[in-house]
């Protein structure tokens, strides 16, 4: 129980204490690219929806056995929706993470991290700091980061397990995932999307990650309790913040992704070690 998760989790359940009995889910959704859970206290969390993963989504009775809540999940304890997270099948892990992020929106208000400084409208990437010759390895094709990475002719690699996800001229700078422990500790930048909390990979990424390099986590799976993060090596966590829970949720029924709810229902906001990347950039 010394993984990211399992810490985040404790936090969560230290800085809440009693409170956390009286917190409920109020709604979920599945949506294709993201799962989202409100909950009685009007918080609401995010987690990617990891379709490609689920070798039960090939057919209803075996999907059934992997997703024995519908129906379920309004007025469910909070914590025991913070249980799926340590499910062995993505979609209920996916439940228990977005329940995560939603109670650690809570924890901020009530206990903000004073180790890290909190950036509001502002991408992950803009909060990283990029010296000509650094080598960033970004794990998964993040197409944003790989957008600003090109134009930015900024030397790159990204580990990804399908290369079918990259453009034609993205693809010399493919390496398969299964080479993460050699390149990880080439990077000067490493960029990791929070989808790796959902596979179990991000542990080990971290850990293969030279002291020096600059650490990103990024995505709407990645929540505002930044110390287990940090332990391991992160200097930047980029997540969302949820301003409209109702129509972030009625957006992703509806299939929405993040080219429709951010600035809209939902803004990006970065956690940053603070002090950290000035002095390793410098």
């Amino acid at each position: 129980m010394n993984s990211i998760l399992a810490k985040t989790v404790t936090a969560v359940t230290d800085i809440l204490g009693r409170e956390l009995d009286d917190i409920a889910v109020e709604r979920a959704v599945i949506g294709l690219f993201f799962t989202g859970v409100k909950l009685s206290t009007g918080h609401a969390g995010a987690s990617a929806t990891p379709i490609k993963t689920i070798p039960e989504a090939v057919c209803c009775p075996s999907s059934a056995m992997a997703m024995p809540f519908p129906g379920k999940m309004r007025g469910k304890p909070a914590r025991d929706a913070l249980k799926e997270a340590f499910s062995d099948h993505g979609i209920r892990r996916g439940i228990g993470i977005a329940t995560l992020n939603a109670l650690a929106e809570l924890c901020w208000e009530r206990r903000p991290n004073p180790a890290v400084e909190l950036l509001h409208g502002i991408d992950a990437f803009e909060a990283n700091a990029f010296r000509a010759d650094d080598l960033t390895v970004v794990v998964g094709a993040f197409v944003p980061f790989l957008k600003e990475l090109k134009r930015r002719k900024q030397p790159f690699l990204v580990l990804e397990k399908d290369p079918d996800t990259l453009k034609a001229e993205e693809l010399p700078f493919y390496r398969p995932a299964e080479t993460a422990r050699e390149i990880v500790p080439q990077a000067d930048v490493l960029l990791v999307t929070g989808t790796t909390l959902i596979n179990d990979t991000l542990e080990d990424l971290l850990s293969w990650a030279r002291p020096e390099a600059r650490v990103t986590v990024v995505g709407p799976t990645v929540g505002l309790l930044a110390d287990a993060f940090l332990a391991r090596g992160a200097d930047i966590l980029g997540g969302v913040r949820i301003t409209d829970a109702d129509a972030f949720l009625e957006l992703l029924a509806e299939g929405g992704s993040g080219y429709h709810f951010f600035g809209r229902v939902a803004d990006k906001v970065v956690l940053r070690r603070r002090m950290a990347i000035a002095a390793r950039a410098a």
